[in-house]
């Protein structure tokens, strides 16, 4: 088991796909790789725009701050993204088009091929002790949307505060490892599965 703390200083800003926007890019792996299995960032949407193509791709957007927005996929189907922390999973090749509803937004994205990972998305307040068990090929991303938190692993621990991220990730032959959260704010947990 492997613990990291990405503090929110740390991400890296970069453009869309599409040059349309920006995101903040949390993590991916593998680390050094365009042709990564998964991937965790912020986005920051100030227009309306069309969004990035990820084929092959299963993806989850979770509305951070903003008020909202609404989601016109190409086949015609049109979705709404609404405050605090509305969510929306969707095949990555789907062509769509954001409208903005009342500003700009930042939103959390989670994307993993689904030829190699599976993906679970949650928002859960943080009220004391959470406990995370991680068998095999499990990677848990922890971003702390707002409060203070500290999560503890086999030895290791690390705070993180408003905006950081916490990757437990497992290795192939691990047995699986308990891992507690403690403190007090909201949460978004990420759950990647790795396929054999």
């Amino acid at each position: 088991m492997s613990l990291r703390l990405i503090p929110a200083n740390e991400y890296r800003r970069e453009r869309w796909r599409n040059g349309l926007g920006w995101t903040r890019e949390i993590a991916r792996g593998p680390v050094d790789s365009e042709n990564w299995d998964w991937r965790l960032s912020i986005a920051e949407i100030d227009s309306d725009c069309a969004f990035s193509a990820f084929p092959g791709c299963d993806r989850l957007l979770m509305l951070l701050s903003g008020n909202g927005m609404e989601l016109e996929f190409d086949d015609g189907e049109t979705r709404t993204v609404a405050p605090p922390h509305g969510s929306l999973a969707f095949a990555g090749e789907r062509g769509l088009q954001c409208r903005l509803l009342d500003g700009p937004t930042t939103d959390f994205n989670a994307i993993v091929r689904r030829d190699r990972c599976t993906l679970q998305v949650l928002r859960r307040p943080l009220v004391g002790s959470m406990v995370f068990f991680a068998e095999a090929r499990v990677l848990w991303a922890i971003h702390l949307i707002a409060g203070r938190g500290t999560i503890k692993s086999e030895g290791e621990s690390a705070t993180l505060d408003a905006g950081d991220t916490a990757l437990l990730e497992t290795g192939v032959t691990d047995a699986s490892v308990r891992s507690i959260l403690d403190g007090g704010g909201d949460v978004v947990l990420v759950k990647i599965q790795r396929k054999a």
